[in-house]
């Protein structure tokens, strides 16, 4: 591991112009980012680290908007009364990341921004990940990369709480040397096609600073749901995150976002159309997993994820019902 500096800024104002300094990483909880310096997939020459930053690890509630923090822990977010009364579904994928230990440091922006743990990347590989040209799972081992929105490179994104806040409708603040911009979380996760190398539209010295949440109805459900190849410290191989608005038995509106299958959180249009104005029954369950492998498109050793990807779906949808 080579030397580094390390920086404590003071506020953000400087924190973001600490960023434009050659070769500077943001550092937060930290879980991700040491294991990367470790093996040498980064190497940076300054770590500006945000947790001494005041305010930002907090849950507030203004108007027709709820704000978290982007520092706060996953363990308190997972544990904070509102977010668990009125955002359950963000509440469970908090508490599904990893293990206690991790959850106690990593942090909200952090679990949204790390980096794919394909095992060629984490490796060294020289694919589109590390500065290389190929990905090496289209040919090789890939039984836990993407079957929707591959191509040319097929990691899935790993964070748990990033498709429930897709689901939720979040918008994203972002601040940078040039200023600040919101932007629905959906727009925030960038394909392959976009960028092989990059996983977001996050700018070169840009922060995540916080998540905004609309305010929920009452007559809101939701939960996520998430399918392990084993029980400590790993990532889906498929989950959902479902936020259905009720009107007593029959859904008026439909939010359904896949993890583990793709390069982003994948939404599924289809299956929230089909939802609406539907009571959720177990043939309409059914239907609704068979809606939402269509277009999958499977490598050589991941075609099981497509009847998962049905299951998950349906057994998500009838828990909420």
């Amino acid at each position: 591991m080579k030397a580094f500096a390390n920086i404590n800024p003071r506020d953000l104002k400087q924190a973001v112009s600490e960023l434009q300094k050659p070769n500077a990483v943001a550092v937060g909880g930290g879980s991700d980012l040491l294991g990367m310096v470790k093996e040498h997939l980064v190497e940076p020459d300054v770590l500006v680290h945000l947790r001494g930053l005041r305010g930002f690890d907090q849950v507030s509630a203004k108007g027709e908007e709820v704000t978290i923090g982007g520092l706060i822990t996953l363990d308190t977010l997972s544990r904070e009364p509102m977010i668990r009364d009125r955002y359950k579904v963000l509440a469970e994928a908090a508490e599904s990341v990893a293990t206690p230990q991790i959850r106690n440091a990593g942090t909200l922006a952090g679990n949204v921004n790390q980096r794919p743990w394909c095992w060629y990347y984490r490796n060294g590989f020289p694919c589109f990940k590390n500065g290389g040209n190929r990905c090496f799972s289209i040919t090789g081992e890939n039984q836990f990369h993407a079957i929707f929105g591959g191509g040319p490179s097929f990691i899935v994104h790993p964070s748990d709480t990033a498709p429930a806040l897709v689901a939720l409708g979040a918008k994203f603040r972002i601040a940078g040397h040039s200023g600040e911009r919101t932007i629905p979380a959906a727009d925030f996760f960038a394909l392959p096609k976009v960028n092989p190398a990059r996983e977001n539209v996050l700018a070169p010295g840009e922060v995540l600073v916080s998540i905004h949440l609309p305010k929920t109805a009452h007559s809101v459900r939701s939960t996520y749901h998430k399918v392990l190849d084993r029980e400590a410290w790993t990532h889906a191989v498929v989950s959902a995150a479902v936020v259905l608005e009720m009107d007593q038995a029959v859904c008026n509106s439909a939010r359904v976002v896949l993890g583990g299958v793709a390069p982003i959180p994948w939404r599924l249009p289809k299956v929230e159309a089909m939802l609406a104005g539907q009571r959720i029954t177990e043939d309409v369950a059914a239907k609704a997993g068979e809606a939402a492998v269509e277009g999958a498109n499977p490598l050589a050793k991941n075609g099981y994820k497509i009847p998962l990807t049905k299951a998950v779906v349906k057994r998500t949808l009838l828990s909420l019902a």
